[in-house]
């Protein structure tokens, strides 16, 4: 992957199908999803084909997909085959990793995704996944994914995966309050946390984890820049514009997109590399060590 000749660095893009034609949801999540964020594109890219799609903006993306196996009862897409088709998208492609919370095998299969596929970080759904992640039966996963030097992505706040539902299908949303990461930050500070997405409704949480712990830092995924709220927009043009990454949540909110409302955002000049691109690449470690 050749940075300089990189306009942006997508932090938060979704495999929801796999070279097979299997789904990561099944039908009735994923038209609820759709729903829900008014999506009007293919909402099932493979990785072959988000790889186009980002090569042609210039832009590189960290592709993954939810392991929620057990939560959904529903098989996930493979990480490993995932991993393995995005090295031969490396110019633009960086893949991260999923294991199930639940699975007594995840520790082993998150060094196995790191040492045997390439994956530079893991991707996890509290909600989706049915998990609370500061429960200590979880820790041996961060600690395994803290020594491989890796930042682990943290789904937090509303999700538009099982909305307007019946009972949003089971799905708690509680489990993607930021705070419930605050213990696993402190607890790991060797580790990068990601918070995924706007946390409405838990907003301020989030920026306050983010100020108070260099290990934290938040994905602009999920929310046209339009609609954040006001204070995550002094955050980003001020306190955090060295925490804050460029994402977008492709399929369901198209990279362009974001970034034409990002270009109408009240942000300074200089802040806008650090969102699109720089933040990212310090982060994992593409222009050198972390």
């Amino acid at each position: 992957m050749n940075i300089a000749e990189l306009d942006a660095i997508d932090f938060h893009v979704h495999v929801e199908q796999d070279a097979h034609g299997h789904f990561a949801l099944d039908r009735e999540l994923l038209d609820a999803s759709a729903r829900y964020f008014k999506a009007d594109q293919d909402r099932t890219p493979t990785v072959e084909a988000i790889a186009a799609h980002y090569r042609e903006r210039r832009t590189a993306a960290v592709v993954f997909t939810v392991d929620a196996t057990t939560a959904l009862g529903h098989p996930a897409l493979s990480s490993e085959e995932i991993a393995d088709a995005a090295a031969a998208h490396a110019d633009v492609l960086i893949p991260f990793g999923s294991v199930d919370p639940h699975d007594a095998g995840a520790v082993r299969r998150i060094r196995s995704l790191v040492r045997d596929h390439g994956v530079r970080g893991f991707k996890f759904h509290p909600s989706l996944q049915a998990f609370e992640p500061d429960d200590r039966a979880h820790y041996p996963l961060y600690e395994a994914i803290a020594e491989a030097g890796v930042p682990a992505l943290f789904h937090t706040g509303q999700t538009g995966i099982g909305a307007g539902l019946p009972g949003g299908r089971g799905i708690k949303l509680r489990y993607s309050d930021p705070m419930l990461l605050d213990d696993v930050a402190a607890d790991f500070p060797e580790l990068t946390v990601v918070l995924a997405h706007p946390s409405v409704p838990w907003q301020d949480a989030a920026i306050s984890m983010a100020t108070h712990k260099a290990n934290v830092h938040i994905d602009l995924s999920g929310w046209s820049p339009k609609y954040f709220p006001p204070q995550l927009v002094r955050a980003v043009g001020g306190l955090l514009r060295h925490k804050v990454l460029f994402g977008s949540d492709y399929p369901v909110l198209t990279p362009d997109r974001w970034r034409a409302d990002f270009d109408a955002l009240d942000v300074k000049p200089e802040v806008r590399p650090l969102v699109l691109k720089e933040n990212a690449v310090r982060l994992l470690g593409l222009g050198g060590p972390r």
